[in-house]
């Protein structure tokens, strides 16, 4: 069963806002106890899907030259093209909701203009500034690509995930890759987006890493598709078969400490689970969630070895596009956002919707989900959630 509110109102801090209440969550006397409020560096965390740290406890106008120095490595790009929103201006607050599109690749062993965008999430924030939701796209979702004149692509009806190999083409690599898919979900649904992210699935595995592994629960036992074990060290499958195979890697049901590699192999599985891709989006958004309760604890932000270590293999696994924003303005904004408000959500209420084109096998969107990515383009998201708590999705 889905986590969902046990009882939801709107805060001061905006409309449809989502709050979970309960007796854990009340005080003695009945009253809500007061939120902890997160440094700086979680917010980032919220902010791309990532692990950016800040060190703990630095005020926004003071901890400008830090997010500098902690940012200045990362990889910064045109990832948007006509798919970004026009009326941000830097060196301010952002206003109204906010967008942000996150892509994962996977760049091992593949040149660019053979990579596809194997996850997909639009991180929604609404105008209050003060929550967070993690909206999966299907990969398999059958959409019409646009014309892409820079890569030579004429346009055409193909699976979402297709779009970042079209964009990709000649030569534009994965900035072209991310363009196309922005501008193919701008046509979907009129989404614009503030900044987006390319997370290298790869690269992934240092920043877990470097947090010391993540908690994560298995709810379903699943074979590895990726990987198997060799003489007692996973690795990739083709390396595998080089030398007789390796033995099978099964995910077990239950919660445990997983180490990088074996946590994002886990969040990358969709065959053998009973919703399939479905599945699969629930838990890249839990690995997401992990990530960011991991990166709040003190063992985190006290370390300052451990926290520099961690800030490196952010900056090598992200290529980031702020929109012409700069970054602590992004933080500014979302100062009023802490770990526990962001909110997993299921498109087709985590179940699969089949469509068949032309003996192709793809995804279509129910009319529900039609009114989800409305109220993401309207910034209503907390409203549609009230309206449909099965499409908050559990972290187990």
């Amino acid at each position: 069963m889905p986590q969902v509110p046990t009882r939801q109102r709107p805060e001061p801090g905006g409309p449809g806002r989502v709050t979970t209440y309960g007796s854990a969550n009340r005080t003695p006397a009945g009253r809500r106890p007061k939120r902890r409020r997160d440094p700086l560096w979680a917010r980032l965390v919220v902010l791309f899907g990532a692990v950016l740290m800040l060190a703990s406890g630095v005020t926004v106008v003071g901890g400008k030259a830090l997010i500098g120095r902690y940012t200045e490595g990362l990889t910064q790009q045109n990832l948007l093209g006509g798919a970004a929103k026009t009326e941000t201006s830097p060196g301010q607050a952002l206003k109204g909701p906010i967008n942000l599109l996150l892509l994962g690749v996977d760049e091992r062993a593949r040149s660019a203009g053979e990579m596809r965008s194997d996850t997909i999430i639009i991180l929604h924030v609404p105008a209050s500034h003060d929550q967070a939701y993690l909206v999966s796209v299907p990969r398999d979702l059958w959409v019409e690509v646009p014309p892409f004149a820079k890569a030579k692509f004429g346009g055409g009806h193909h699976k979402m995930t297709e779009a970042f190999y079209f964009g990709s083409r000649n030569g534009l690599g994965r900035a072209g890759g991310a363009e196309l898919v922005a501008m193919t979900i701008n046509k979907l649904t009129g989404i614009t987006f503030n900044g987006a992210a390319i997370i290298d699935f790869n690269g992934f595995k240092g920043v877990i890493d470097a947090l010391d592994g993540v908690r994560m629960c298995v709810d379903q036992r699943v074979k590895s598709a990726h990987m198997r074990m060799v003489n007692g060290k996973p690795t990739w499958l083709a390396e595998a078969r080089k030398v007789g195979g390796g033995e099978i890697i099964w995910h077990e049901k239950g919660c445990k400490d997983m180490a990088g590699w074996e946590a994002l192999d886990y969040a990358r599985q969709r065959y053998g689970l009973k919703n399939s891709d479905y599945d699969r989006q629930r838990h890249q958004q839990q690995l997401i969630k992990a990530m960011v309760k991991k990166a709040m604890t003190a063992g985190v932000v006290t370390n300052l070895p451990k926290l520099d270590k961690l800030i490196k293999a952010a900056g090598k696994a992200f290529v980031l596009d702020t929109n012409g924003v700069p970054i602590e303005d992004f933080i500014f904004t979302l100062k009023g956002v802490a770990a526990n408000d962001l909110v997993m959500i299921r498109t087709n209420g985590g179940k699969i919707s089949p469509a068949n084109v032309q003996g192709t096998s793809a995804e279509a969107l129910t009319q529900t989900s039609v009114e989800l990515f409305e109220a993401v383009k309207k910034g209503r998201v907390g409203e549609f959630v009230a309206a449909h708590p099965d499409f908050v999705a559990s972290e187990k």
